[in-house]
């Protein structure tokens, strides 16, 4: 069935029925007219029409690095109450933290019927910049900052700082730092540079066997957290680049006997369910994550509704929270 038909057995112009399916303006009797043919035969517009005709797809390509993370999964709700509410639908990748499915995902929406792309980064190398240059729609990145592009990002490094001195403050001087992957811009090298600049500030030397680079889960943590004590038993604190791996080092802490934070505090970043479940709770910084997702699918409906090519780049902030771990 076409439009011609529903206007014709509603007894109104094609253009109005045009009008009706884009909510554009018409009477409300013809309205009534349309809505009541369209309810008895059920018709539903041809999507590929529709694009031909708006140059518009309603949809938008959704690239996460780990779906089952809490942080990310808080980004994807934020992203979806935009979409849904502005009658976008999302087609969502999970890249499992691997750059090469980044690339391979950017390459595959580029040469599919999506009016832009959210993307979450792992890294950021050569190979992202030159499928960023040769992707021709828009795209707004998250969770990193990169030159050149439109994005929403934390402030990892004064997050980590902010940790880190809440440590020393404490009366901490021995603050060991689990770390995650440096060619990560903002979880690894911005969080590790925020701990080395504070442990520096306060006038401390942080030896190589102080710092361990972990991967993103809790059995990271624990067995990062053992290594840790093993070489350095004289450790008072740990500073952990997420939360996970803080949890994950509270539970080999108090599976080694140490009293928390007594004999070693423990600080992480994210504020995630876990380490406010878990005892101790964990010391953190509160980081945005729905809030980005929300800011960064604004701003790319933004750009495809304008046809505007504006790198615009925002910034969040962090609250710490307190809590019995330090």
């Amino acid at each position: 069935m076409t439009i011609t038909e529903i206007a014709k057995m509603a007894g109104v112009s094609v253009s109005a029925v045009s009008r009706y399916l884009n909510d554009g303006y018409i009477s409300e009797e013809k309205r009534r007219k349309i809505k009541a043919v369209i309810d008895k035969t059920g018709y539903r517009p041809s999507k590929q029409a529709q694009i031909l005709r708006t140059k518009r797809s309603k949809v938008i390509g959704v690239i996460l690095p780990k779906i089952s993370s809490e942080s990310i999964a808080r980004v994807a709700d934020g992203i979806s109450s935009v979409l849904s509410e502005k009658g976008y639908q999302m087609l969502l990748a999970s890249t499992e933290n691997n750059p090469k499915k980044e690339i391979e995902y950017l390459n595959l929406l580029k040469n599919n019927p999506v009016d832009g792309i959210l993307f979450s980064a792992s890294v950021y190398d050569r190979a992202h910049q030159e499928a960023l240059k040769k992707l021709g729609i828009p795209i707004v990145i998250i969770s990193q900052r990169f030159d050149d592009c439109a994005c929403v990002y934390h402030d990892d490094y004064g997050a980590a700082r902010a940790m880190t001195e809440l440590l020393l403050e404490s009366g901490k001087k021995k603050v060991a730092h689990i770390a995650v992957s440096q060619k990560d811009e903002a979880a690894g090298k911005s969080r590790t540079e925020g701990y080395k600049d504070a442990m520096k500030e306060y006038g401390l030397e942080v030896p190589e066997k102080m710092i361990i680079t972990a991967g993103f889960n809790m059995e990271a943590g624990y067995e990062s957290m053992k290594r840790l004590v093993n070489r350095c038993p004289e450790l008072d604190a740990v500073f952990c680049a997420t939360d996970t791996l803080a949890v994950g080092a509270v539970t080999c802490l108090k599976d080694m006997g140490r009293k928390i934070p007594e004999e070693t505090a423990v600080a992480g970043i994210g504020h995630n369910r876990l380490s406010r479940v878990v005892t101790p709770r964990i010391t953190t910084a509160h980081l945005f994550y729905r809030t980005s997702g929300i800011e960064a699918a604004n701003m790319l409906l933004e750009l495809i509704e304008n046809e505007a090519n504006i790198c615009r780049q925002t910034k969040l902030g962090y609250e710490v929270v307190k809590a019995e771990s330090v």
